[in-house]
């Protein structure tokens, strides 16, 4: 018997940076905006707005230049933490379609809708309720595409932008395939493109029908992915982002705005970086059983020292506690440190840390900050220790990677 078709979709959230930056800031919807750094540096423009893409305004572009194109364009200082949390939010609205979602990058997922779109009136209407969530309850707009593989799936949600929902229907695919220049497909860069283009492929239909051989004897094993990809057809699965397998730690690092030997000042931000782990671990329902501290003196020095406890734990301020522990015993060295971070490893699934509350309260306060920090952001609810010390963007950023890749490493 034949295996069922998948039926993929690809989340892509519309100009998101600028996109949030306007929904928090009202005076800012309809007109022109960037994202980046400030006016008088070589920064470079993170995202745009719709209204600044009109101008020619585009990502990667440095800020200058974007002003030069468009002197009304308004800049806004990028805050990775705001958009790592709206991306949760995205991400969670998403998981409650599909247990097999793919997170791709911070404003992009694969779901693999094939075992519940009957549920939602088949995956078009899923499509649409999916939109309309997103729109309610985030005040964003998103570009769906559907097909029956990523490749397919990732090229119809580009089709129509900004807000689109686009199909690709297995028997659409050739037709739509044997015009498409091959750079557009997805995974195919600048010089495969002009490898094809040396053996006379320009189309992705002309790929397709390349002989198998030809196109392995030019790429290797990658010819042959090639191959299924013009022709439509190269499936590869949608990994979840919940696989326990694949989430070996959970750790986040700080670099320090200058190097320092005050010890008060290194363990808050331990402190700080272990309610981090804490809240991530808690919000995989992981727990582990082992700490790591990372601490990189000025001379690039990196001491690194792990300690495993016969309870598993997910409390950050315990992680905490260990992680002081170990860098107490760097209290009389006379290197000034650069970096500090926690890990916590050695993890379970579906194990919460019950037996080192102190109380049922203790556990009640924690589990109402986690719901204030989850909607209102990090850090809305911290400890008084911690109230002058800001989350740096170095941590949101290593969150993001995270959210892109479960890996967990620091």
């Amino acid at each position: 018997m034949m295996e069922k078709d998948r039926t993929i979709l690809l989340v892509d959230m519309n100009s998101f940076f600028a996109s949030i930056e306007q929904q928090c800031n009202p005076h800012l919807k309809g007109k022109p905006i960037a994202v980046g750094g400030p006016i008088d540096s070589r920064s470079v423009v993170s995202a745009a707005s719709y209204e600044a893409r009109q101008f020619g305004v585009r990502s990667g572009m440095p800020v200058g230049e974007a002003l030069a194109r468009c002197p009304e364009l308004i800049l806004v200082r990028a805050d990775l933490r705001k958009y790592v949390d709206v991306s949760r939010r995205v991400f969670q609205i998403c998981g409650d379609f599909t247990d097999l979602m793919e997170i791709y990058s911070v404003d992009e997922c694969f779901m693999d809708v094939t075992p519940t779109e009957s549920l939602f009136g088949g995956a078009w209407n899923l499509a649409i309720d999916l939109k309309r969530r997103i729109r309610e309850e985030l005040g964003l707009t998103c570009s769906i595409g559907i097909g029956p593989n990523k490749t397919l799936a990732k090229l119809a949600a580009g089709m129509q932008k900004p807000d689109g929902l686009v199909r690709i229907r297995p028997e659409e695919a050739a037709e739509l395939l044997d015009r498409l220049p091959v750079e557009k497909l997805h995974g195919i860069g600048g010089k495969v493109a002009a490898r094809l283009k040396r053996i006379g492929i320009t189309t992705a239909g002309e790929m397709g029908r390349m002989s198998r051989e030809r196109l392995k004897r030019e790429f290797g094993v990658y010819g042959e992915i090639l191959h299924e990809m013009g022709k439509g057809t190269y499936s590869s699965p949608v990994v979840p982002y919940h696989n326990p397998l694949d989430v070996k730690s959970v750790g986040h690092s700080h670099t320090l705005a200058k190097n320092t030997r005050d010890w008060e000042l290194l363990e808050r931000h331990l402190l700080r970086l272990s309610e981090m782990v804490g809240r991530r671990l808690r919000e995989q329902k992981l727990a582990g059983r082992t700490v790591t501290l990372v601490v990189r003196r000025a001379d690039m020095h990196t001491f690194s020292h792990q300690r495993s406890l016969s309870e598993y734990i997910d409390d950050g301020y315990d992680i905490y506690q260990v992680a002081s522990s170990i860098l107490h015993k760097q209290a009389g060295n006379k290197h000034a440190i650069r970096l500090i971070g926690v890990c916590v490893s050695n993890l379970v699934k579906g194990t919460r840390q019950l037996n080192l509350f102190a109380d049922e309260r203790q556990k009640r306060l924690m589990q109402a900050a986690d719901a204030i920090n989850d909607r209102y952001g990090e850090f809305t609810i911290r400890r008084a220790r911690l109230i002058d010390i800001e989350p740096h963007p170095g941590s949101t950023r290593q969150r993001s990677q995270q959210l892109m890749a479960a890996g967990g490493s620091m």
